[in-house]
């Protein structure tokens, strides 16, 4: 089998680009010609150069492959609107048009839980209303959350596609940490508390997963998903304290003060005019959604796709946070947690 893997030097796509190697599989890795190839520096792929927004290139790197994993676009924070529909809705609408035209056998969409929406009643905790699944419709305010809104509209496209004949699945990875997150050395959560640069936690919470558990849920998908079928790889519903609270544990840094969410959203058109001065761990159009407990139900991907067990939430974090150290990114401090 040959495979097609778009995003190939970040961290979703890398990982994947791995694993696919590890099983025998060849890879062409997709990626422009600025990409760094750090994830990819030892792996025996096939380098296609390109770029979502040139779809000859996508024509080209479609060419004789049997499978596609779909996993680039742009990351969310301060990329401009337009320029991330560019590249994550219309780059994903012609590489399913090319995946099409070229006979490929399936293609893996690699979505977000973003492209869910928000929770309709989540400043509770547990959430009153349970937990977000696959049939949750879109349902914020594009400008409050570009990202998830272009993730949206990609997954429209892939539905579109579906219709027109393409073989095609869709994935939702939920908030991933692991070895392997170039893109997000200063930014990461990970790197942001145990660099003592953020001392300030909110009310809230996200599902953690693990990088190894997201590749196995795309290949996975590959393998046993449904048609058109979207699935969430989700991992552990944590707190957002007990996420920082475990990070500055294992990096010896003080416990981050806890903020209520309504404080921050009062706050975020401020932070808003002062975020390119300020570094701040999220957007500021993000803060306006403190407070939501985002909380998934990863049942029917590992029912139907056949998936063990998820990780531990510790075990990502830890993970995440010895790979930021080994790359000297994090400045490892001696205590008891961290040994």
């Amino acid at each position: 089998m040959k495979a097609l893997v778009t995003g190939s030097t970040g961290f979703i796509g890398g990982a994947i680009c791995r694993r696919l190697v590890e099983q025998g599989v060849q890879v062409r890795a997709f990626h422009r010609e600025t990409s760094s190839l750090k994830l990819l520096a030892d792996l025996p792929v096939e380098h296609a150069l390109g770029d979502l927004t040139q779809p000859e290139t996508l024509e080209a790197a479609v060419q004789d492959v049997d499978v596609v994993f779909h996993a680039a676009a742009l990351l969310g924070g301060r990329e401009d609107p337009g320029r991330m529909y560019t590249v994550t809705v219309e780059g994903t609408r012609a590489l399913l048009k090319a995946a099409r035209k070229a006979g490929v056998r399936r293609l893996v969409y690699t979505s977000s839980v973003a492209a869910l929406g928000v929770p309709e009643v989540s400043r509770l905790h547990p959430p009153v209303r349970g937990l977000l699944d696959e049939n949750h419709a879109w349902n914020c305010p594009p400008a409050i959350w570009p990202y998830g809104y272009s993730k949206y509209l990609a997954e429209l496209e892939v539905q579109k596609a579906v219709a027109g004949g393409l073989d095609a699945v869709i994935v939702n990875p939920a908030l991933v940490f692991g070895p392997g997150d170039v893109y997000r050395k200063t930014s990461s959560v990970v790197v942001q508390v145990a660099s003592g640069k953020l001392r300030l936690s909110v009310e809230g919470g996200v599902n953690v997963v693990h990088i190894e558990d997201v590749v196995s849920g795309h290949l996975a998908a590959l393998e046993h998903g449904r048609r058109g079928a979207r699935y969430i790889l989700a991992g552990t519903n944590l707190p957002l304290p007990e996420m920082t609270r475990a990070i500055a544990e294992l990096s010896g840094m003080p416990v981050p003060f806890v903020v209520p969410g309504r404080v921050v959203r009062l706050s975020a058109g401020l932070l808003k005019r002062l975020e390119d001065f300020l570094p701040l761990p999220v957007s500021a159009e993000m803060l306006n959604l403190a407070g939501h407990y985002f909380y998934y139900d990863g049942r029917k991907a590992q029912r139907e796709l056949r998936l063990e067990a998820p990780l531990p939430a510790r075990r990502a974090l830890k993970d995440a946070y010895d790979w930021f150290v080994s790359e000297g990114v994090i400045r490892p401090r001696q205590n008891k947690a961290a040994a």
